[in-house]
């Protein structure tokens, strides 16, 4: 946010900014002639994963399709703060409340282009994530190729000479490859359910965080068109004096206070969640139930017979 509150004038560092510094920067930010549209951007989506082993040909695809959405919104980022530049300076010309008023928006749409610069940072540490996916996915395919060629070695030689001694050696070939497979296999399992739950939940935390600060960013942007007057006025009348810059700048503080204190845990949406019933724990009748079953087991049987005809009762 702007510590002069207004996009007329330089701007300063944040306190969410100095408090929390942001994650390294994003690969996609390193050229914008590279951006949408642009030729290495066509190569890649239609390149993308047409190299490398079968086995992380996929995921390949995933990871290079992400880095194209990554740079749309750098440049939907660069153009936001353009257009609230421009927003600003076309307010400077008209009166004094809309000028104001102007000038505090764009420094609200400013901040939303600020906002995109730091999702594509956070979006970043998602697609480094899936990458690790894709990299053991790569150096396990060796291993799988190796166990196919020698079971494919072995069919041979069944087939054109089944006395060869070629064959046990293969076949004792085949169950060192099968046992190198075997631990690859796990790993990748292991990996692969690691890292996915942490890049997704890099994903989804930084869309949380992008989105309730967009939210906030459009009520204090509503306030701030309270304070313009959009009353009528008829030919040769005056419209009273604007008085509302202090009420705009505190506008702007408390948005920029919103802003750097909003932390994961304090967010405002939460999901509900239709599943009501987890393994290992009881609805309030269930217990009851229960707490009920287990006093019977003290009862004797006589005991147990009445309470029953009393129940029945």
């Amino acid at each position: 946010m702007h510590r002069t509150y207004s996009l007329r004038n330089s701007r300063a560092p944040t306190a969410s900014q100095i408090n929390s510094p942001a994650p390294p920067p994003s690969s996609t930010k390193q050229n914008r002639f590279f951006g949408k549209g642009s030729l290495s951007n066509t190569l890649r989506r239609q390149t993308a994963g047409s190299f490398g082993p079968e086995l992380s040909k996929k995921l390949a695809q995933l990871v290079k399709m992400e880095k194209n959405v990554m740079r749309a919104i750098e440049s939907s980022s660069y153009e936001r703060k353009a257009v609230a530049k421009q927003l600003s300076l076309w307010g400077a010309e008209n009166d004094d409340d809309v000028s104001d008023i102007t000038d505090k928006l764009g420094v609200l749409i400013y901040e939303i282009g600020e906002l995109d610069d730091q999702f594509i940072d956070r979006y970043d540490q998602y697609r480094i994530t899936l990458k690790g996916i894709r990299d053991i996915e790569g150096s396990v395919q060796p291993s799988r190729d190796r166990k196919l060629k020698i079971t494919d070695q072995i069919a041979y030689l069944k087939y054109k000479d089944p006395q060869s001694p070629k064959i046990v050696v293969l076949e004792q070939e085949l169950v060192r490859a099968e046992a190198e497979s075997l631990v690859a296999e796990a790993q990748l399992s292991n990996i692969t359910r690691e890292k996915l739950k942490a890049a997704f939940n890099y994903h989804f935390d930084s869309t949380r965080e992008h989105s309730e600060k967009l939210a906030l960013i459009a009520g204090y942007g509503k306030a701030l068109l309270e304070l313009l007057d959009d009353s009528p006025v008829t030919p040769g009348e005056t419209r009273p004096a604007y008085d509302g810059y202090e009420s705009s700048k505190q506008i702007i503080i408390d948005a920029e206070n919103a802003l750097a204190s909003w932390t994961l845990e304090g967010a405002a949406v939460r999901p509900t969640l239709s599943i009501r019933h987890v393994e290992g724990e009881y609805d309030d009748e269930d217990v009851e139930g229960l707490n009920e079953d287990t006093d019977n087991l003290h009862l004797t049987e006589e005991e147990w017979q009445k309470e029953q005809q009393v129940q029945n009762a």
